[in-house]
C-alpha cells in the first residue's frame, strides 16, 4: 500500500501561565512522534488521557502547528503551509470530533451542516449539493427527511452520524477521528464503529482513530500506536501489539 500520511519527528510545546505574577512555563505535549498511514488503512492511536493523542490529530488537520518536525499529506508538506495553500488540501483530510454537541452548530439545520463544506469549496450546483447531502444522510443511516431538523432533534448517536456525513462530504482520503464514540452510550458505540468500518470499505478511506478504549481500537484498527507522556512507545500490527 502507498503512504498517504507521514508524520516525521513532530514535537509540540505550549507556553502556559504559572498563575498571577508567576511568569510562564513550557509544557512538552509531544516529543519526537513519527508514524505513517497508508491509503485505506486504520491506525489506532491509544493512550491515557493527557498523553498527547488529540494534539497529534489536531496538528494533522492544521488546527495546531508543530513546534518541530514535518507532516506530509499525499506528497505535500503541510507543516507550515499557509491558509491559502491549505485550502485545496483540506479536501483530502477531515476530522470527526469527540463531542458532536460541541462540533455541530445548534442553530443550523442538519442538511445545511453537511452541505456547508461543499459550499465553502464551490462544489456543485444547489441541486447537486442537495442531492449529495440526501445521499450522505442515507449512507450514514439517517433519513433525508431529517435534513431540515436542527441537531437537538437527533439522539447522540445520530448527531455523530451527522458529523460523519459532514466529514465525508468532500470525499477525503483521510479522516482523523478523535475519540468519536467516547461520548456515546455503550449500546450505540458499536453501531457507529461498524458504520465507520463499512464506510471505509465503500470509500477506501484511511483513518487515524484516536481512542482510549482498547476494545474499540482492536475492532477497527489495522495497526496500533501506543502513546505515553507525549511519545509513541510501541507501534505495530494490532494482533501483535495486543498479544504482547
Amino acid at each position: 500500500m502507498t503512504t498517504l500520511l507521514e508524520v516525521r519527528n513532530i514535537s509540540k510545546r505550549f507556553t502556559v501561565q504559572r498563575g498571577l505574577g508567576g511568569g510562564t512555563a513550557t509544557v512538552h505535549a509531544l516529543d519526537d512522534v513519527s508514524f505513517t498511514i497508508a491509503r485505506g488503512e486504520t491506525l489506532g492511536l491509544v493512550g491515557e488521557s493527557g498523553c498527547g493523542k488529540s494534539t497529534v490529530g489536531k496538528m494533522i488537520v492544521r488546527l495546531l502547528e508543530p513546534s518541530e518536525g514535518r507532516i506530509v499529506l499525499d506528497g505535500d508538506d503541510i507543516t507550515h503551509a499557509s491558509h491559502r495553500a491549505m485550502r485545496p488540501l483540506r479536501r483530502k483530510v477531515q476530522m470527526i470530533f469527540q463531542d458532536p454537541n460541541g462540533s455541530l452548530d445548534p442553530r443550523q439545520r442538519a442538511g445545511d451542516i453537511v452541505e456547508e463544506p461543499l459550499i465553502v469549496h464551490g462544489l456543485g450546483s444547489a441541486a447537486e449539493r442537495k442531492a449529495k447531502v440526501a445521499d450522505l444522510f442515507t449512507r450514514v443511516g439517517l433519513r433525508p427527511d431529517q435534513m431540515s431538523n436542527v441537531p437537538s432533534k437527533f439522539s447522540g448517536g445520530q448527531r455523530q452520524r451527522l458529523a460523519i456525513a459532514r466529514a465525508l462530504a468532500l470525499n477525503p482520503a483521510l479522516i482523523v477521528a478523535d475519540e468519536p464514540v467516547s461520548a456515546l452510550d455503550v449500546s450505540i458505540q458499536a453501531q457507529v464503529v461498524n458504520l465507520m468500518a463499512d464506510i471505509q470499505k465503500e470509500f477506501g478511506l484511511a483513518y487515524l482513530f484516536v481512542a482510549h478504549d482498547l476494545g474499540v481500537v482492536q475492532h477497527i484498527s489495522d495497526r496500533v500506536a501506543v502513546m505515553y507522556l507525549g511519545r509513541i512507545v510501541e507501534i505495530g500490527q494490532t494482533a501483535a501489539v495486543y498479544h504482547r
